[in-house]
């Protein structure tokens, strides 16, 4: 009910080396200075690899997904075993950064590299996790001049529910509002 919310993988690595693919709609901006990131996950009530991932690794990044690999994104909500990559179950393709040792989908049109910087459960256990960029990664031809990143140009899709994926059609952009006396 709460709307549409840019369709995203998680990208993390355990202390084993294995990466970890999970699709999540929760990823919200919470700062500017310092460039923080919020999302949300559902209650560590069983193993959430995701999770217990950032924690011992300190990393994590978020991958848009696009039209051309959504089927195979959202298969990464399958339980799959620790032991066993999602990038591999998906048949999705891991990229290394230099800057920290989370992977990133290739086929991601915008990506972010994170490092893990508090947590908050919330009143129901759903775990709030904070993290800072690090790292961005998107298409030059998405930046406009003025600096703003068109999510359109950058095929990001959104989502709603857990299995519901949409096109999204460029915006409307007005200027930023300022008061004036009547």
């Amino acid at each position: 009910m709460s709307g549409f919310k840019s369709a995203s993988l998680v990208g993390t690595l355990n202390e084993q080396k294995i990466t970890n693919l999970s699709v999540i709609s929760s990823v919200f901006h919470v700062g500017a200075t310092p460039p923080l990131v919020g999302m949300l996950m559902r209650p560590h009530s069983v193993p959430r690899h995701t999770l217990e991932n950032i924690y011992t690794s300190g990393y994590y990044t978020i991958n848009h997904v696009t039209e051309e690999f959504y089927p195979k994104a959202h298969y990464t909500s399958a339980r799959f075993p620790a032991k066993e990559s999602e990038f591999t179950g998906a048949g999705l393709t891991e990229v290394n950064s230099s800057l920290h040792p989370a992977p990133y989908v290739a086929e991601a049109g915008l990506r972010i590299g994170l490092a893990y910087k508090e947590k908050h459960t919330l009143m129901n256990e759903t775990v709030l996790i904070v993290g800072q960029i690090v790292e961005l990664l998107l298409p030059e031809e998405a930046v406009m001049e003025d600096g703003f990143v068109d999510l359109c140009v950058a095929g990001t899709l959104a989502i709603s529910g857990l299995d519901s994926y949409h096109k999204v059609e460029a915006g409307k952009r007005i200027p930023y509002a300022k008061y004036k006396a009547h």
